[in-house]
């Protein structure tokens, strides 16, 4: 299949955990049912773990259900985007499964969030939001949590700016940082690059600004850019 090819590409390029993702989160997306989000990510994740056994497979979503059938099948790694907003059962799985857990912010939903997103201190406020969900998953007992600030998820461009200066105060969370950059919007207006697949390169340069952040995982879409930083 093209998800199987796209897999072995990526894996050749150098990707170390394959994230895959049935439910759009862009800005105004539309949400979709539980149902139909399994149909299009549980039958990939089997095939990827099935012809690709060393790899780490992440399942991005909010979703209880989703999630369970997802490690059911070999993933590892749980991406909650709404960083246990949606459903705090997904710590409890990430915790039965000794599954990695990615814990991000987000101010509002996908289809709210860019509607003039409001913070009186980005950087503190984010902080304490993940600090407070990091203790949670901690309490319900999962063992390994990333924590993600949730660049362009209900933040303006100055708050994604402020966010990624300060990066290394996110340390004293204790736990490792994941972070989402590639081919955001935050890049495009700065640039004035409209098109996402134009922004791989000014994505490449902004994570080689933030090599020394010590972020332990990026997520990327031009894989093969990245890897040129290591």
């Amino acid at each position: 299949s093209n998800a199987l090819n796209r897999v072995e590409e990526m894996i050749n390029e150098g990707a170390d955990i394959i994230d895959v993702g049935g439910e759009s989160t862009r800005p105004n997306s539309e949400p979709i049912t539980a149902q139909e989000e399994m149909r299009r990510v549980v039958p990939v994740i089997s095939e990827i773990h099935r012809n690709f056994p060393d790899i780490t497979i992440s399942i991005d979503t909010t979703k209880y259900v989703v999630a369970l059938a997802s490690l059911d099948e070999g993933a590892t790694i749980i991406n909650d985007i709404s960083g246990l907003g949606d459903d705090v059962r997904i710590a409890e799985l990430a915790a039965r499964f000794n599954a990695g857990l990615i814990i991000m912010h987000i101010q509002g939903t996908p289809q709210t969030m860019q509607i003039n997103p409001y913070y009186q201190n980005v950087v503190q406020e984010v902080f304490v939001h993940l600090n407070s969900r990091i203790e949670l998953a901690q309490h319900i007992g999962v063992g390994k949590i990333w924590a993600d600030v949730g660049i362009g998820f209900g933040k303006t461009l100055d708050h994604n700016l402020e966010l990624l200066r300060n990066l290394d105060y996110f340390h004293k969370l204790n736990v490792p940082l994941a972070l989402g950059i590639s081919r955001k919007a935050m890049i495009g207006k700065i640039l004035g690059i409209d098109e996402p697949k134009q922004r791989d390169i000014p994505t490449a340069l902004l994570h080689a600004l933030l090599i020394n952040s010590n972020i332990d995982i990026v997520r990327v879409h031009n894989i093969k850019y990245l890897n040129q930083l290591r």
